[in-house]
């Protein structure tokens, strides 16, 4: 099957692809509508038609398991040590010196492997788990709730130790800036099914934002119409989306089809694709006015739909992201990321694998439970797949700073899937008895893509776009589909 094409002006603009209505039955902008719509008309187009909505929903290559993403993205690395990977050798050890065999020739973040580096057990106290038998401590209860709904990956790598390439790693594929995440390669593959919501949105929670920002849910080089759009939780959901006062919805509306026919001038006569962004962009904007309000309004939600997200009051937090998040793909949205920081137990102040990791555990357990009990008794689960996970893990050995935390480790870590064509109840991969290397099913990052986008449809070698005379794709040139996750 050949590849996506990219975004072709000929085909966009083309005669064929614009209707004919005359623009003088609005008659908004005098003598320069009079100017335009001679101009259009020369070429046989109608400066009141617009050109196609470069986010209208797009057929997959083949039957897709998923037509949704959710991202429950724990920005700063999550311990598996202390949360899935269940290591009684590890436990036994603590505080013996790391045996130097592991150690060799890798790089942390902020250790130095050379002076007297001991292994760190868990003090969690874990359990197994549902009909799986999956190992999980003490810290997440409610998830440990749903593990027969879920697949816990145990074998998870990736290339890059330093938070912010590491967070791009994840989301684009590349350490380097200027590459698509994953949600515009999803949406330029498949366009959005909402007509008044972005088809990805981004949804933030916890103490700052993630180290990198933007670049995290950028478009890359692909048109910007397929970025990230970042809602807040309440009030405005985007700054500036209220119309000023004195401003009517008639004087808005003629300002709006004024601006779309200057850019669709522009658009005939230079084909440039971001001229199409710019055109959509201002129309679901005026959309979102009433859309947006309607979104982050859960006063319509059930007294339990609430209490089971934990969700007691107004203010922002990852219930209720996760609550919107589930709104979001009820509403047509095509992938939906959520971020929640910080996650980075190096030990030290507001970085404690104590108090300060048991703190992050609370905010998020009982909602990303919730959710995917919600899209299950929904029906929603099974075209919805939901990821959790960070860029990377924490390291089997301690890190001693005010108190003792664990490092950044890229070879051995945990997520987890949902729905959307996973195996539930599946424990995949396993790590050696320290935690410190995966020894069963290696799961990279790319190979991650890769099987995302196999459940939504697409072949991850051929959902491509040139640029600067060469094939982009997410998972670069590397990526295999991880067939024991499906199911």
């Amino acid at each position: 099957m050949p590849s996506l094409p990219p975004f072709d002006p000929a085909q966009h603009f083309s005669p064929d692809h614009l209707t004919r209505r005359h623009f003088f039955s609005r008659c908004t902008m005098g003598l320069g509508g009079i100017a335009l719509a001679s101009m259009l008309g020369e070429r046989g187009l109608s400066a009141a038609a617009a050109p196609p909505n470069p986010m209208a929903p797009r057929s997959p290559m083949f039957a897709p398991k998923a037509k949704n993403v959710i991202f429950l993205f724990m920005a700063g690395g999550p311990s598996q040590l202390d949360l899935f990977d269940y290591k009684p050798r590890l436990i036994e050890l603590n505080g013996q010196p790391v045996p130097p065999s592991l150690i060799e020739g890798k790089r942390f973040a902020f250790m130095d492997t050379s002076h007297g580096t001991k292994l760190l057990g868990s003090r969690r106290e874990f359990k197994q788990h549902g009909k799986s038998g999956a190992w999980v401590s003490d810290l997440f209860p409610y998830t440990a709730g749903i593990v027969d709904d879920i697949t816990i990956v145990k074998s998870c790598a990736a290339e890059l130790f330093n938070h912010a390439p590491a967070k791009l790693f994840m989301n684009t594929g590349s350490g380097q800036f200027g590459r698509p995440s994953m949600g515009s390669w999803v949406t330029y593959g498949l366009g959005s099914e909402s007509q008044d919501l972005p088809g990805f949105v981004v949804l933030q929670s916890g103490s700052r934002g993630p180290r990198g920002g933007g670049v995290n849910w950028g478009s890359g080089f692909l048109p910007t119409t397929f970025q990230g759009v970042p809602l807040r939780g309440s009030g405005d959901p985007i700054l500036n989306l209220t119309n000023p006062d004195g401003i009517t919805a008639g004087r808005q509306r003629q300002a709006i089809d004024a601006i779309r026919d200057l850019n669709l001038s522009r658009a005939v006569e230079t084909g440039d694709p971001e001229i199409a962004t710019r055109i959509a962009s201002y129309e679901m904007a005026s959309r979102m006015q009433s859309s947006a309000p309607e979104l982050i309004d859960l006063s319509k939600e059930s007294a339990a739909t609430l209490k089971l997200y934990g969700i007691e009051n107004e203010r922002p937090s990852f219930g209720r992201n996760c609550l919107l998040a589930r709104r979001l793909i009820e509403r047509g949205s095509r992938f939906v990321q959520l971020y929640h920081t910080n996650w980075d137990s190096h030990g030290g102040p507001k970085e404690n694998l104590q108090s300060d990791f048991e703190e992050r555990c609370r905010e998020v357990d009982q909602a990303q439970a919730a959710l995917v009990q919600d899209l299950k008794a929904r029906g929603l689960l099974k075209d919805t797949l939901v990821i959790w996970g960070g860029e990377f893990g924490r390291t089997p050995m301690g890190e001693n700073r005010v108190t003792t935390g664990r490092n950044h480790h890229i070879d051995a870590f945990t997520m987890w899937f949902a729905g959307g064509g996973t195996k539930a109840g599946a424990v995949i991969g396993e790590t050696d008895e320290l935690g410190f290397n995966s020894v069963t099913d290696r799961a990279h990052v790319h190979d991650i893509h890769a099987t995302m986008l196999h459940l939504l449809g697409m072949d991850h070698t051929k959902l491509t776009f040139r640029f600067q005379g060469r094939d982009f794709r997410l998972t670069d040139v590397h990526g295999k589909l991880l067939k024991q996750m499906l199911a």
